[in-house]
């Protein structure tokens, strides 16, 4: 897979036509779909204030929402907050553990907020080092990643018995080679396409020296969702510099979205996409209208 630098990737981001001010709420980013954002961004908030999270989410502007690190409540009554603030829930993510053990109780919650899509937010092993075991977690062999692609596949075939697509969520580590192969790109050949689908997170990928465009051509209508967040990249990003890169709001940093969305449209079926912001430069409402208005205004 090639290799990007950060030059490659310095810019502002893709464009759609003009629209009314209703109408680009309504499609609020270059691929005409609504706006969203992941909860995980406003995740701390959440835990301090529900309804007021979700209030200041839609104020911004945003219609959909991927569920992740919901506070502890039953599904009716985050389902009940959402309708509140006129939010739609439509992707939830879970590590992999959690859908190891608990996938039932995970199909039938996430059933009940309204997803469409259960997507796997992390990795397994097939097997997983003694509970405190020393040295921290350890590398993940070929062999783990071909694991992964096994139970996605399985998971996939019971999700969709509840009419819900499974996929699966990138950081940087699917894309340290391993044994001459790149796991990203082994998940994708080992899965079935009719049943498996992939939410690329552009930022990552960009971060591990990836180029999230080259991904959408190599393997078209693989990708169902992205992830959109920016970054401060250091000169030559790759999965192991990955630290040194900083978390900015949309336009702050040195991602150039403009061939990344030029390529989904040409390529992919993209279904939703979610703003993500793992950290804040600035009070964290303001942020959201940031990143709202980078996708309201962007421009090719």
């Amino acid at each position: 897979m090639t290799k990007i630098s950060r030059r490659q990737f310095v810019g502002t981001t893709a464009a759609f036509a003009a629209l009314s001010f209703a109408d680009r709420v309504a499609l609020a980013n270059p691929l005409g779909l609504p706006l969203g954002i992941q909860l995980y961004s406003v995740r701390q908030q959440m835990l301090e204030d529900l309804d007021e999270a979700l209030a200041a989410v839609s104020a911004a502007g945003y219609t959909e929402v991927e569920a992740a690190s919901l506070p502890k409540k039953s599904a009716k009554e985050i389902r009940a907050a959402l309708d509140k603030a006129g939010l739609r829930c439509v992707s939830a993510h879970h590590p992999f553990a959690d859908l190891h053990t608990r996938f039932d109780e995970i199909v039938a919650y996430d059933k009940e907020l309204g997803v469409q899509f259960i997507i796997c937010a992390s990795p397994g092993y097939r097997t997983p080092s003694p509970a405190g075991a020393p040295g921290g977690a350890k590398p993940y062999s070929l062999d783990d990643w071909r694991y992964n692609a096994e139970q996605f596949n399985t998971f996939a075939e019971k999700t969709a018995a509840s009419d819900i697509r499974f996929g699966y969520h990138n950081h940087t580590r699917e894309f340290v080679v391993t044994d001459g192969k790149t796991p990203y790109i082994e998940l994708l050949q080992l899965t079935d396409p009719k049943k498996v689908s992939f939410e690329l997170d552009c930022g990552w990928a960009i971060v591990a020296g990836v180029n999230p465009a080259e991904i959408m051509k190599n393997h078209p209508y693989r990708i169902s969702m992205l992830h959109v967040k920016d970054f401060k990249l250091p000169p030559n990003p790759t999965p192991e510099n990955h630290d040194e890169a900083k978390v900015t709001e949309l336009g702050h940093g040195s991602v150039d979205y403009r061939p990344i969305f030029a390529q989904a449209a040409k390529t992919q079926h993209i279904q939703h996409a979610f703003v993500e912001q793992e950290a804040f430069d600035m009070p964290w409402k303001e942020s959201l209208k940031v990143d709202a208005d980078y996708m309201r205004t962007f421009k090719m």
